[in-house]
């Protein structure tokens, strides 16, 4: 019988389920193949375009449908195939098992993110993340790295992203600086909201109202580029534009250490600022005002600035290897406890000298003792010095300690006060009066009596000479005795016996907590907060009031935080790199807040 007598037959369905048949072709071809064959491999005449017609062949054991059964490609499809089926009887179709392993996949990607609060951690803990060499066959690939592989033992998801040939790993330094980026932005962000809310003034160091209390927030570094008015003033309003912060219409003050530069009148970055923000006008910072008028004071007496030269020469000698151990070991035996250090003089804060003074006020009698040790070892220049150090601590050197330790305590504390960032303008004004109050009260001879006693006591137990030398008395002109009479008019203490410093002190106490009780212009806002839509106009004179800056302190402190980010391992990192880790470290707490999810 020849080929055009032979036909499909459908009992061959039967036989070879996969089998299927077009009738223009008039071919058969295998359904499975077509269909779910893997992917890049060679197709057969079952999976063509033509397909297969060999009708009298289509039988036989050694070809047709038998031979192509047989094939391991066959086999493979078949077994997809009836996978297939199977999803589809379960009711779940490829879309379902594609969906679960995307959702697979995301869920270990997000909880590999995670790792990223390993950045934040050494961000906000200051602490360095990347090595030199982080290579896989660096023993040293820095903190980061090492924190990761330690999470790692513990964390499969962590072990097999780090281990696997992908480079989905999230460790290098391009993704550490988006990373630190979005984390500082989220920040940022933050601050931004509540300043926009509140609508307050706006500066590098943000100060703003919000919900009953004043807020100072560091925003940004940035590097200086040029040192003139111009080049500062158009610094400032970039920050401050790139944040989207409304400074033309909500800021209402800044806030400088009075460097002509800054506080110029007719050129400054406040006068260049103010053309844009007419609002904004300059408050000289507080804190320096304090600074100034202890600089000036101690020009003003010559005997002061003598005195505190002869603190920095008693630091100088002190720190040197041989006499700091000496210093060291006679304390140990004068006194209980830990040994305490002489304070060094700070030339641009001097309220801060109060704790130099407090230093050598208490250890008063051991510097004696080491200077004394010191002269008697005969050692060259070393004991001239002591004896030289020794003889200028005399009645004169007792009187200038005493004294400058009472006023540089009560500038210290006034100092500490304009300082906070939850002070207002009007308070700090009255701490100020409340100081000149006290200081006035100094004047009386009742003061002075009890400073006198001091300066004996402490003359008493550094063995210092109380008494100057005796001068012979001048005799009175006998022509006086005719004409005058003459009395000698003595000072004794009688029925006074105050505590040291018991009234300035309660008058300083008492004033300070009249104004605590006193109606601020914090509380004054936080009063009316309620009630803002009917009172709107006062209630933004009181908002304006609290946030008008009183000091840089928050600038200043940031600046003490650079000193912990820009470290000797850290000293080549960019100026977006510093501003941003400056944030999550100077703001660790809202930093640490942030939820990641």
């Amino acid at each position: 019988m020849g080929d055009r007598r032979r036909s499909f037959k459908v009992a061959w369905y039967h036989i070879h389920p996969w089998l299927g048949y077009s009738k223009q072709p008039d071919s058969v071809f295998c359904y499975a193949c077509r269909h779910f064959s893997p992917p890049k491999v060679s197709e057969t005449v079952f999976d063509s375009q033509l397909g297969f017609k060999n009708w009298k062949k289509a039988t036989y054991k050694e070809g047709g449908f038998a031979v192509h059964a047989r094939s391991e490609r066959h086999k493979q499809a078949m077994i997809t195939w009836r996978d297939y089926q199977k999803a589809v009887k379960s009711n779940a179709t490829l879309v379902n098992a594609l969906n679960k392993e995307h959702n697979k996949q995301v869920q270990e990607n997000r909880d590999y993110i995670k790792t990223i609060e390993v950045l934040l951690l050494t961000a906000t803990q200051n602490i360095a993340q990347r090595g030199h060499d982080e290579s896989a066959e660096s023993d040293n690939k820095g903190n980061f790295m090492a924190i990761l592989e330690t999470i790692a033992k513990h964390d499969t998801t962590v072990e097999k992203r780090l281990t696997s040939i992908h480079n989905a790993k999230y460790t290098s330094k391009g993704i550490q600086n988006e990373v630190l980026s979005c984390l500082a932005d989220m920040v940022r962000t933050k601050m931004i909201e509540e300043v926009k809310d509140s609508e307050e003034q706006i500066s590098l160091a943000l100060r703003y109202y919000l919900r009953g209390a004043v807020h100072e927030s560091f925003l940004h570094f940035e590097s200086a580029d040029r040192l003139d008015a111009a080049g500062l003033t158009d610094k400032i309003i970039h920050i401050l534009e790139s944040h989207g912060l409304e400074y033309k219409n909500n800021l209402v003050g800044q806030a400088y250490d009075g460097a002509s530069v800054m506080s110029g009148k007719h050129s400054g970055i406040q006068a260049r600022l103010k053309e844009q923000a007419k609002h904004a006008f300059d408050i000289h910072c507080s804190a320096h005002c304090l600074n100034l008028v202890l600089v000036d004071t101690v020009k003003a007496v010559p005997e002061v600035g003598q005195f505190f030269s002869l603190l920095e020469r008693l630091y100088v000698f002190t720190s040197g290897s041989y006499v700091h151990q000496k210093w060291l070991s006679i304390q140990k035996e004068m006194y209980p406890g830990a040994p305490r250090e002489l304070q060094r003089l700070s030339d641009t804060r001097w309220a801060c000298r109060y704790m130099a003074l407090h230093s050598i006020m208490n250890r008063l009698p051991a510097i004696k003792q080491v200077l004394q040790d010191i002269v008697q070892e005969h050692n060259g220049d070393r004991s001239v010095e002591a004896r030289g150090l020794l003889a200028e601590i005399d009645l004169q050197f007792i009187v200038c300690l005493v004294t400058l330790h009472k006023v540089f305590g009560e500038a210290t504390f006034l100092s500490d006060m304009l300082q906070s960032s939850s002070l207002d303008l009007s308070k700090a004004v009255d701490l100020v009066e409340a100081l000149v109050q006290t200081l006035n009260d100094y004047r009386d001879e009742s003061f002075f009596d009890d400073l006198w006693n001091e300066v004996l006591n402490t003359a008493e137990q550094c063995g210092t000479a109380i008494h100057p030398p005796a001068k012979r008395p001048k005799k009175l002109s006998s022509q006086l005795n005719g004409d005058y009479s003459v009395q000698w008019v003595r000072g004794p203490i009688q029925n006074k016996k105050r505590a040291v410093f018991v009234q300035p002190f309660s008058t300083l106490k008492e004033n300070t907590e009249w104004h605590a009780e006193t109606l601020q212009c914090s509380r004054g806002a936080l009063f009316i907060e309620p009630y803002k839509e009917v009172f709107f106009e006062l209630f933004k004179l009181c908002k304006i009031a609290v946030s008008i800056p009183v000091s840089t302190a928050s600038c200043e402190l940031s600046f003490s935080a650079l000193k912990l980010v820009k470290t000797y391992l850290r000293s080549t990192m960019s100026d977006d790199r510093l501003s941003n880790l400056a944030v999550l470290s100077i703001k660790s707490r809202r930093a640490k807040a942030m939820s990641l999810d």
